[in-house]
């Protein structure tokens, strides 16, 4: 977290927390969603303005972080924003070692989130849509549609071995909300 977010969380510590106004898609995108956005329907049916500015896109995922209920959240200052999740807290973007000769020689490729941390597989599960989810070292998320390509060459390698996974029962199993309110 960055410190002058830490300053400013000691200088006013009683902000209310902010729902609904950001959301991440699973293609790592985030996006502001404000009153009207919010009121013309959930996301992601809805998603609302892209955010396109890399300094600002690059604040969010320095101060992206969960609470110990699972709720993703980005801290603005002495404003927690919390996030909702099109389908996992991470998105995870692959690339292979590179090697002299251009051949492959690791069984999986490198896993790196949406906000450049690297991670670790623990476990690799694929829904019913075909969407494959690698569960790692600081969390569950989605592989990028990009990376399709490289994340079947790791499961025909026999790098990871997807197991079954009832999208819906994500967030439960792997301890994450998808749509957090103030209620919760």
């Amino acid at each position: 977290m960055d410190e002058i977010v830490k300053a400013a969380l000691k200088k006013w510590p009683n902000v209310p927390d902010c729902h609904g106004w950001l959301a991440l898609d699973a293609r790592g995108d985030w996006y502001m969603r404000d009153e009207r956005i919010q009121q013309a329907g959930p996301f992601p049916h809805v998603k609302g303005s892209r955010v396109t500015h890399d300094k600002l896109k690059a604040f969010i995922e320095r101060n992206y972080a969960a609470d110990d209920a699972g709720r993703w959240f980005f801290q603005n200052g002495p404003q927690r924003v919390y996030v909702q999740l099109e389908a996992a807290p991470w998105v995870w973007r692959l690339s292979w070692p590179a090697q002299a000769d251009g051949s492959m020689a690791a069984a999986a490729p490198g896993v790196t989130s949406h906000t450049g941390l690297p991670a670790q597989p623990r476990s690799c599960w694929l829904d019913a849509e075909g969407r494959l989810y690698l569960d790692t070292d600081i969390g569950f998320g989605i592989v990028h549609s990009q990376d399709m390509l490289d994340a079947a060459q790791a499961v025909e390698q026999g790098g990871w071995l997807p197991e079954d996974l009832l999208a819906a029962e994500a967030p439960q199993r792997f301890g994450f909300v998808r749509e957090p309110s103030a209620s919760v």
